[in-house]
């Protein structure tokens, strides 16, 4: 198996992940590649994995290739079916390949990988402040901030470096710590509809941070309320951007490393 995004010669293989040998083969369903290719089950025992052929000569991992790849786990993952997904990028030569290689050595850890998520799906909130209401409740907060802020302010000239630096520095500290504080918040809102939990910064040069959730389907409806409720609460000063059902991207790992240790 290759996971890195290449240029063939021919036509290959591409795999998105591993799913229940039973899940339905996707009416319709088109993969990565321009023209897309058609997806397809390879399945071996009781694991299958959705595959389509990515066209020769075509390189592989352009941002439409990662939303075709995104796509295509979602939507096993909203149809209820388990899914554990591969990294982007991965390929096979041929589809006997990916039995030989992946489906039928991993066969009995992907089958209780599955098992243990029984069809959960992954909701990811992403956290932005409204940056001038978080400056003014950081000043408003914290009395050196505020002292630092004002000499900088009605300075005559350019601050020193030193002052812009520790100033930097303060309200850095103060972003993180109120970051921190709110995710903290979310998660003891929202964890206990969760049978998983995973935090990170957002990622952007915003503040902000982001908080993943492995819900089981019977929870969908009210963790989905719940976090609609959350975020009117927070409207004036946070912005919360709900995504999910999702494929369990950040669980699985975890998953398939606890189905090893069985």
């Amino acid at each position: 198996m290759n996971t890195t995004p290449s240029v063939r010669a021919g036509p290959v293989c591409y795999v998105y992940g591993v799913v229940p040998a039973d899940a339905a083969e996707p009416t319709g369903a088109t993969g990565v590649g321009d023209p897309p290719g058609r997806v397809t089950l390879v399945r071996h025992g009781r694991v299958a994995a959705p595959v389509s052929p990515v066209p020769e000569d075509r390189p592989l991992g352009t941002a439409a290739d990662l939303r075709a790849h995104v796509a295509l786990l979602n939507g096993f993952t909203a149809a209820g079916a388990g899914v554990l997904p591969l990294r982007f990028g991965t390929v096979a030569d041929t589809a006997e390949q990916v039995v030989r290689a992946l489906l039928r050595p991993q066969e009995p850890i992907f089958r209780r990988a599955l098992s243990a998520l029984d069809g959960r799906a992954q909701y990811t909130l992403r956290a932005s402040y409204h940056e001038d209401r978080l400056l003014r409740e950081i000043v408003g907060g914290r009395e050196d901030i505020a002292r630092l802020r004002a000499q900088s302010l009605a300075a005559s000239e350019d601050p020193g470096h030193v002052q812009r630096v520790r100033l930097g520095e303060l309200v850095a500290d103060a972003v993180a710590a109120r970051s921190g504080t709110d995710r903290d918040g979310l998660v003891d809102r929202l964890g206990p509809l969760a049978t998983a939990v995973a935090t990170a910064p957002d990622g952007s040069a915003d503040p902000g941070f982001s908080a993943s959730f492995l819900v089981h389907p019977d929870d969908w409806a009210d963790f989905e309320s719940t976090a609609e409720a959350l975020a009117r609460s927070w409207s004036d000063r946070v912005s919360l951007r709900l995504l999910g059902p999702l494929a369990p991207y950040e669980f699985a790992a975890a998953l398939v490393a606890e189905a090893e240790g069985c």
